[in-house]
């Protein structure tokens, strides 16, 4: 935005969601989301919940089934009313997940996330979280099978 109060309100979006981000979910203080999140948001990222309280919970899982699980902001740009961010994030199964025994292996994957702001609050949440990626690195996935690949020689 070309005025100075849209960059502000930018900044001060792009702080709020810092503070989701380092604050709830890095350090665990879920206090932080009565300051982030109005009691209901509309969220669009599969299987999470829309109220706030239950989004507490959402990430008391991931802290304790991942641990030590942290996100790390790449890129964060706002414009207008949204802030978008590129993040890794970081963990480790040590607890089991989807009936799975503990495998002890460690992840790191490509979150995108995208917060549309209203006074001051995230009203709407677009996340994608590339859990295709996590789930292949803790050995979550079926392998195909091997086959031997017969390598036809090069003619130049």
């Amino acid at each position: 935005m070309a005025d100075g109060g849209g960059e502000a309100l930018g900044e001060q979006s792009k702080e709020v969601f810092r503070r989701l981000i380092e604050e709830g979910f890095n350090e665990g203080d879920l206090r932080v989301l009565d300051d982030c999140f109005p009691p209901s948001y509309a969220e669009h990222q599969f299987d999470l919940p829309s109220t706030r309280e239950e989004f507490k919970g959402t990430i008391r899982f991931l802290r304790e089934t991942f641990s030590p699980f942290s996100l790390t902001i790449e890129d964060m740009v706002a414009d207008g009313d949204k802030v978008w961010a590129r993040m890794t994030g970081r963990g480790m199964d040590g607890k089991g997940f989807m009936g799975r025994p503990p495998t002890g292996r460690s992840f790191a994957i490509t979150v995108i996330d995208v917060c549309r702001f209203e006074g001051g609050k995230i009203v709407e949440h677009w996340g994608v979280p590339d859990r295709f990626h996590q789930m292949a690195q803790l050995d979550a996935l079926p392998r195909p099978p091997r086959r031997s690949v017969r390598r036809e020689p090069r003619r130049d």
